[in-house]
């Protein structure tokens, strides 16, 4: 019997992940297996990675094929290697002593090589975040410094608003104080008007005194000048 290391798919549409297991070569993709090695989840960065290492190094050791796809991830654990030196071991062309000296430098380098991956892309997504707040912050002080400068004109409107109101309430609240001074002011003259009745009085009394001068004299010299001319009849 023929026996693969591959993928076996599960998760959500468009959220695929993949449990690592050895398969019969003869089953389906998604169907019956004999061991679960671990699983694979490729929505992440970096991928995400679990594997029972010695069970997988078992089973390549005993004949076991991956396909292509599990080869790589095997590779990125370090069976593939650990694999190859114990052939070398196997071969007699290297001690255990050595190949385990060697698989742990190899390992520490790979590990090494992760956390550097990690390290960067961590970085990277701080930068991004702080390019992005940093982004925010100046759209939300250009919204408000609109915003103030809106509430500016409001006010200023408003403000104009209300001193023009109080420019057309002035003018008649000073008309009405002037026509209750009107009042008094067209008074004081017809006070002052009644002293001046008796002067009237004295310019009618003072007329018949004139017509009197004129008047008497007149009466006296008629019948002093017609006396004498009876008296020289009567003596005729």
């Amino acid at each position: 019997m023929a026996v693969k290391i591959r993928l076996a798919r599960r998760g959500r549409k468009k959220q695929a992940i993949y449990d690592v297991v050895v398969a019969d070569a003869r089953a389906p993709r998604d169907g019956r297996f004999i061991e679960k090695l671990g699983s694979y989840n490729p929505n992440s960065d970096p991928a995400f990675i679990s594997i029972d290492e010695e069970r997988a190094f078992k089973w390549v050791m005993d004949g076991a094929q991956p396909t292509d796809t599990a080869r790589a991830i095997l590779s990125y654990r370090g069976v593939m290697y650990k694999k190859h030196l114990q052939v070398g071991v196997n071969k007699g062309a290297i001690t255990q002593e050595d190949a385990d000296k060697k698989f742990e430098a190899w390992m520490k380098e790979k590990e090494a090589k992760v956390q550097g991956k990690v390290d960067t892309l961590a970085k990277a997504k701080d930068a991004a975040n702080k390019t992005k707040l940093e982004a925010e912050a100046k759209v939300n002080a250009a919204r408000a410094e609109e915003i103030a400068k809106k509430r500016l004109a409001i006010d200023e409107a408003e403000a104009a608003a209300k001193a023009e109101a109080e420019a057309a309430a002035a003018p008649a609240e000073e008309e009405a104080p002037a026509t209750e001074a009107a009042t008094p002011a067209e008074e004081a003259p017809a006070a002052e008007a009644a002293p001046e009745a008796p002067a009237v009085e004295e310019k009618k009394e003072e007329a018949p005194k004139a017509e009197a001068k004129e008047e008497a004299p007149a009466a006296e010299e008629k019948p002093a000048e017609e006396a004498p001319k009876e008296e020289d009849k009567a003596a005729e």
